[in-house]
């Protein structure tokens, strides 16, 4: 573990004086992550690549302001979900009509693969349902797996209050998604 972060911080002090293939093993290392971050907060597949290319590109940019002694995932997760912040406010006052993202599926059973995509279709729907208090944490939590301390740290909000809006929102999820099965099975 330390070893990844003495390796991290020359990679970050390479990329400070021009190193172009150590800022592109930063970006692979990172690059799922923040990917899953604006996917999550933004429940669009478009807007998350345009997210997460526009964070390596902030994040490269201030590289000069990023201090070596703090977690760099820390300080790039920040920076990928004030991005979203700014294009869900952008959002509210132009909404768009979107198509719909379709899954893709690689499991050898049709009609478990299919099952797969109705949950998560169902799941992301009641996500994006969620208001984005609660849905950040949520994905920054379950799938990031990071600790509400550095929830805390990227939300700038106080670690009781990112527990206590992780709680809604599971609370919350659950019961829309018990409500869309009850709704489901009286239409059949």
């Amino acid at each position: 573990m330390l070893q990844n972060r003495v390796d991290e911080v020359s990679l970050l002090r390479s990329s400070l004086h021009g190193d172009s293939e150590a800022w592109g093993e930063i970006v692979r290392r990172y690059k799922e992550a923040v990917f899953g971050i604006a996917l999550g907060i933004l429940r669009r597949h478009a807007d998350a690549e345009d997210a997460t290319h526009d964070a390596f590109i902030r994040a490269y940019d201030n590289l000069r302001r990023y201090r070596l002694e703090k977690k760099f995932s820390t300080w790039l997760f920040t920076i990928v979900v004030n991005i979203c912040k700014n294009k869900l406010r952008y959002r509210r006052y132009h909404p768009v009509v979107s198509a719909g993202h379709q899954i893709e599926e690689t499991a050898p059973d049709p009609a478990a693969a299919m099952e797969r995509v109705e949950l998560e279709e169902r799941l992301r729907d009641a996500l994006a349902e969620l208001p984005a208090q609660y849905r950040a944490p949520l994905v920054l939590r379950y799938w990031n797996d990071l600790a509400y301390k550095e929830i805390a740290e990227i939300l700038a909000t106080p670690e009781g209050t990112i527990k206590t809006h992780i709680h809604r929102a599971k609370v919350a999820l659950k019961r829309k998604l018990d409500q869309r099965e009850v709704i489901e099975n009286a239409s059949r």
